[in-house]
């Protein structure tokens, strides 16, 4: 009831704002929008068709920013990559289902200072604000996606931009995902809603932006197979037959319009963002062919962003087996008929801030210093309610020079007092372009310190051993990285050091390494041209971390394509061939379905064959196609079963067979 207030409440909102923007004077559009600490271009940027639309049919400008970034972005167009579409990369990997818990095969750690709940299982099915695009387009533009896998696997994608008088944009993305599983008690579903707005007066003084991001996760949890050694004697080579650790197999059934949850978690993220901005600096306007075109130089910015975001976090079993719970998972003395674990969090941020812009001409070169407030509340089913604050200040300085050649930010966070005193973030990074062609080099360096998560602390319904003290974990990462986006070559490192590592020991207890860890990752992406139409698409990424370090991650990771592709029939962009994943074998996390933590352990080694895919990509126009047939390797019998040979993530969490996905994305020009 009180999401649906939330709801209404930011409808009334943004037709509020819609409202006082009709009010104000419309007019023309800048030759592109101003590019500064939050909006897009200046004068002397590159010519936008706002003003000088093509009425043909498809005819479009369309690019975009992502929020709180300065980079202009095009639409990919490609065909080669179906990750582009899929809601995460081949660098992470779930539990055998889409909408399952899933983890990186890379070292990911939270670069972030304050507030952080602990619960990161369902992160790859989020929006996120960072990753929200700001649009700009000469036309409305909408693009329709599904997706078809193995098992009713169904994947959703709807999303549509549009100006409005040139001065507004909105746009609407939606993403659904319903897929029944390959086993029992595995169905998942994800939804996903992102609303942006964004306005820019006539006179180019005041801009707005309003962003909603709603997410929810919904994932049985079956705790992994009973024994997953009967997978090569399948009688029927059903996996669906076989016995799960969790979840009433009497009462499983596969419906993949069924997004009921009983034994499983459910998790729910949604945030409410709206950012101010008023410049003082020096006017101008062009007149041509009776037409005026309003110029603005900003000198002082004044900014206020304002943000409210709520997470849900649940475990839940309706009919909990008490004997399975003890033998599985050591959870004892379970006596209630259900079991529920519940988490809401609320937080609201209030931040001000100045940017100053040294240089009449360039509005990419500024200096930002600003102080925000953020108060944090929390309530439980069985735990007291928890609330506290925080107060930080921030700055951020950037300089892109005029010519593009050079492009550097230094930005830095501290928590002065509240809950999280002592926190902060400092990162800076610099990138040149080496020469004409197109050859970059890029350097950065962060350093992070922050408090345990609130879980980790004990602020938390779900069974959880806490941390003693607060130990805040420091880390320092270097790196580098040189490459050519037009020839798509890329070489980069990464070192970190990290200090009180914060990790999970057992499904239950959080703890704190108490060494320094050193983590090292070299990354190789280049593109191999073999012939006019053969291409070899080659990425392999490379960890070393401390042997004694409760970190687990493959020694090598690596993708290897082989693919026809071309531009045939003067409008058909096609990309097939073959596609292999492999990794080395490692001591995967376990993971733990009462409160959806991965933890460390040392007795099970994942070692798997590489994974074999066969796609067909294509494009013609404004249509794409994605057929894929996927884990061919499990056709290819082992050496010691005559049966399928099946891929593990964890100990008891197989992959699946052989599996077909087809996908259609297309998009269209009102």
């Amino acid at each position: 009831m009180f999401f649906k207030r939330i709801i209404l409440g930011t409808f009334l909102i943004c037709l509020l704002h819609l409202n006082v923007i009709a009010q104000m004077n419309s007019g023309g559009f800048n030759k592109m929008p101003r590019s500064s600490g939050s909006g897009y271009g200046s004068k002397g940027a590159v010519t936008d068709s706002l003003q000088k639309r093509d009425k043909n049919a498809d005819s479009i400008t369309i690019f975009y920013k992502l929020y709180n970034s300065n980079e202009i972005k095009k639409l990919d167009t490609s065909v080669n990559d179906f990750f582009v579409h899929f809601p995460f990369n081949y660098t992470s990997y779930n539990l055998g289902n889409l909408g399952t818990a899933s983890k990186s095969y890379l070292f990911t750690p939270i670069l972030q200072s304050g507030w952080d709940a602990g619960f990161h299982a369902y992160d790859n099915y989020k929006y996120t604000i960072n990753e929200t695009p700001i649009y700009q387009t000469t036309r409305p533009f909408t693009e329709l996606g599904y997706l078809l896998g193995g098992k009713g696997e169904q994947l959703i994608e709807i999303k549509h931009t549009q100006n409005r008088k040139q001065q507004l944009n909105f746009s609407f993305e939606y993403r659904f995902s319903n897929s029944p599983g390959n086993l029992k008690n595995q169905n998942a579903n994800f939804n996903n809603m992102r609303i942006t707005a964004h306005f820019q007066s006539k006179r180019k003084r005041y801009e707005s932006y309003f962003v909603m991001l709603t997410n929810k996760m919904a994932s049985s949890e079956n705790g992994g197979l009973v024994n997953a050694n009967l997978l090569d004697s399948l009688a029927l080579n059903n996996p669906y037959e076989l016995e799960t650790r969790l979840g009433q197999s009497s009462a499983s059934f596969r419906n993949p319009f069924n997004t009921s949850i009983s034994t499983g978690s459910i998790y729910q993220a949604n945030s409410f963002i709206w950012k101010q901005s008023y410049d003082i600096g020096q006017k101008d306007s062009v007149v041509k062919d009776t037409v005026t075109t309003y110029m603005f130089y900003p000198r002082l910015r004044f900014q206020n962003e304002i943000k409210y975001e709520s997470s849900q976090f649940l475990f839940q079993d309706a009919a909990p087996d008490a004997t399975k719970y003890s033998n599985y998972f050591g959870y004892q003395g379970l006596s209630d008929l259900t079991i529920k674990f519940k988490d809401n969090w609320n937080i609201f941020t209030n931040d001000f801030s100045l940017l100053s812009y040294p240089q009449k001409s360039n509005s990419n070169q500024y200096l930002q210093l600003g102080v925000g407030y953020m108060n944090l509340s929390s309530q439980f089913i069985t735990s007291p309610s928890w609330s506290n604050n925080d107060l930080y200040g921030f700055g951020v300085y950037k300089n892109k020079t005029k010519n593009q050649v050079w492009d550097m930010s230094l930005s830095g966070k501290l928590f002065f007092t509240g809950y999280h005193a002592g926190d902060y973030n400092a990162s800076a990074f610099i990138s040149k372009m080496l020469n004409s062609k197109g050859t970059y080099l890029k350097l950065g360096f962060i350093n992070n310190n922050r408090t345990p998560s609130s879980n980790f602390m004990g602020i938390t319904d779900f069974p959880i051993y806490a941390l003693s003290g607060i130990k805040k974990e420091n880390i320092i990462q270097v790196n580098g990285a040189v490459g050519n986006i037009g020839a798509q070559w890329k070489l980069a490192l990464d070192y970190q050091l990290i200090n009180n590592y914060q990790y999970f020991s057992t499904g239950y207890q959080s703890n704190v390494y108490g060494n320094a860890i050193s983590y090292i990752r070299g990354q190789v992406q280049n593109k191999i041209k073999l012939s006019t139409h053969w291409n070899w698409y080659n990425e392999i990424q490379l960890q070393v971390v401390d042997q004694t370090a409760p970190i687990h991650v493959p020694l090598i990771l690596t993708r290897q394509r082989l693919a026809f592709e071309g531009v045939f029939y003067k409008n058909l962009n096609l990309s097939t061939g073959l596609e292999l994943i492999y990794h080395t074998e490692f001591k995967a996390d376990q993971y733990m379905p009462l409160n959806g933590q991965f933890y460390t352990q040392n007795e099970y080694t994942v070692s798997n064959r590489p994974t074999a895919n066969a796609f067909l990509h294509f494009m013609i126009k404004r249509f794409k196609a994605y057929i894929r047939v996927e884990n061919l390797n499990t056709l290819l019998p082992t050496s010691t079963t005559a049966g399928n040979h099946y891929n593990f993530y964890a100990q008891n969490y197989p992959g699946t067979g052989t599996w077909i996905r087809v996908g259609i994305w297309w998009n269209f020009i009102n």
